[in-house]
C-alpha cells in the first residue's frame, strides 16, 4: 500500500499531504484515517504513546467518542526531505455541551511510500462559548490553504 505525494516533499506536495490528513481527519473515521500510517507506526498525542495501525484506529475511536462534533484546520508549518511539521486548530464539545478550541503542533515523518511512521503531537485545550467557534466542518474547497489565525 502506498499514499501519495511521496517524500521527498516540496512545498506543492507538502500542503497537498497536510490538505489530505486534515480531510481525512474531519471524516471521523477512525478506520479511513489509520491507513494513511504504517502498520507500525508511533505516535505521541500528549501524554499517550501509541504504537500501530489497530491501535491508531482504537484511539482515534475513543476520542471521538469523547470530542463530539469534531472539527479540524490544519496549515502547513514546514517541511524537509520525508518530514512534515503542521500547526492546527480544532473545536469540538464534550458531553456536557461544554465547548473547546485546541490548538497544537504536529511533527510528522513518512516512510518511501508516503505512508506516516512517525507522529508527535502537542495540544492545548481552551474552553469557549459556541459564540466563539469559528470552525464549523470541514474546510470548503475555496479555503484550501488559508492561513489559521493565531488565537
Amino acid at each position: 500500500m502506498s499514499r501519495p505525494p511521496f517524500p521527498p516533499f516540496d512545498e506543492s506536495t507538502a500542503a497537498k499531504k497536510v490538505q489530505a490528513a486534515e480531510d481525512a481527519w474531519n471524516t471521523r473515521d477512525p478506520e479511513r484515517v489509520a491507513l494513511a500510517y504504517t502498520e507500525d507506526s508511533v505516535w505521541r498525542n500528549r501524554d499517550r504513546h501509541v504504537v500501530g495501525r489497530a491501535r491508531i484506529v482504537e484511539f482515534l475511536r475513543d476520542k471521538w467518542e469523547r470530542e463530539l462534533d469534531y472539527a479540524l484546520r490544519k496549515e502547513l508549518w514546514g517541511f524537509r526531505g520525508n518530514r512534515i511539521a503542521v500547526r492546527f486548530q480544532y473545536e469540538c464539545h464534550d458531553a456536557s455541551g461544554q465547548w473547546w478550541r485546541s490548538y497544537g503542533n504536529e511533527l510528522w515523518e513518512f516512510s518511501d511510500d508516503g505512508l506516516m511512521r512517525r507522529r508527535e503531537a502537542s495540544i492545548n485545550d481552551h474552553r469557549i462559548d459556541e459564540s466563539q467557534r469559528r470552525i464549523r466542518g470541514p474546510r470548503p474547497e475555496s479555503e484550501h490553504g488559508l492561513l489559521l489565525p493565531v488565537f
